[in-house]
């Protein structure tokens, strides 16, 4: 989807009414402690935060909960329905969380594989149609297959999120060339979600041309989370800039980098 901008204060990402600054997108689960969980977060400077709905207490506002520590009104919520092993438990997780009122948009998470947590596309494809037409902003979790890609655009969903590997793995790109074909033909903002495992990762995906990566463990399980998240913050900063900007082609041979011609010896 992305076309190269000419000015860089003028890039924002979009997704269906809403403006983000920020293309990095953070999990909030796994941190060791609220604390940690609310400094990261900062550090991060994400403006959309990911929750799993059946993890929270959305209804009362006196029970601890993992954003309980956070100032709301800052961020946009993005809830997801991970745990969802059937297109009705999908759904029934989706409205669940606008009844809670935090947030219209939703992550379709459809797991249809226990060992690889690999989605089900037919499931999250079904599940996508029916929470359009509910009128939620839908952002489904997908693998890297540009045909699926392609047809949860066309069953309305308002981004895409295409695996960079399996959940939690932080094996890093493992194809480059799939999400290369999805990028290229989205017509909606791509963002790299799952098995992303440092910065470079971040960075790489970006350069890419994706328009923004959304993570969780490589953050929440470092050593030191909160200069983590200030890393990913870093790296995703530089891997759009690094897009924008255009890198030079790949030659299959070298080329000096001082000129050649009008040279006296």
């Amino acid at each position: 989807m992305t076309a190269n901008p000419t000015a860089v204060q003028d890039d924002v990402l979009k997704i269906g009414p809403y403006t983000f600054r920020s293309r990095l997108f953070l999990g909030t689960g796994k941190f060791p402690s609220l604390d940690v969980q609310k400094r990261a977060v900062a550090a991060s400077g994400a403006e959309v935060l990911t929750f799993a709905v059946r993890r929270m207490n959305i209804y009362d506002p006196n029970q601890p909960n993992l954003l309980e520590e956070l100032d709301l009104s800052r961020f946009k919520l993005l809830p997801n329905t991970a745990g969802a092993r059937t297109v009705e438990e999908a759904v029934r997780i989706a409205r669940l969380a606008r009844a809670s009122k935090l947030c219209d948009m939703i992550k379709v998470e459809i797991i249809g594989d226990p060992k690889t947590l690999l989605p089900d596309p037919v499931a999250t494809l079904e599940a996508t149609k029916i929470l359009v037409d509910e009128g939620f902003i839908v952002l489904p979790y997908t693998n890297d297959d540009p045909i699926l890609a392609r047809k949860l655009q066309e069953a309305g969903a308002h981004a895409v999120m295409p695996g960079a590997a399996p959940i939690g793995t932080g094996l890093g790109i493992l194809n480059p060339l799939n999400l290369s074909y999805i990028i290229e033909e989205a017509t909606v903002p791509v963002i790299i979600d799952a098995g992303i495992g440092s910065p470079a990762d971040a960075a790489k995906a970006m350069e890419l041309g994706a328009d923004g990566v959304l993570l969780n463990t490589a953050v929440a399980g470092a050593k030191d989370p909160v200069q983590m998240a200030e890393a990913f913050k870093l790296a995703v900063e530089a891997g759009r800039k690094a897009y924008l900007a255009g890198r030079i082609p790949k030659k299959r041979y070298a080329s000096a980098s001082s000129p050649m011609e009008g040279l006296m010896f």
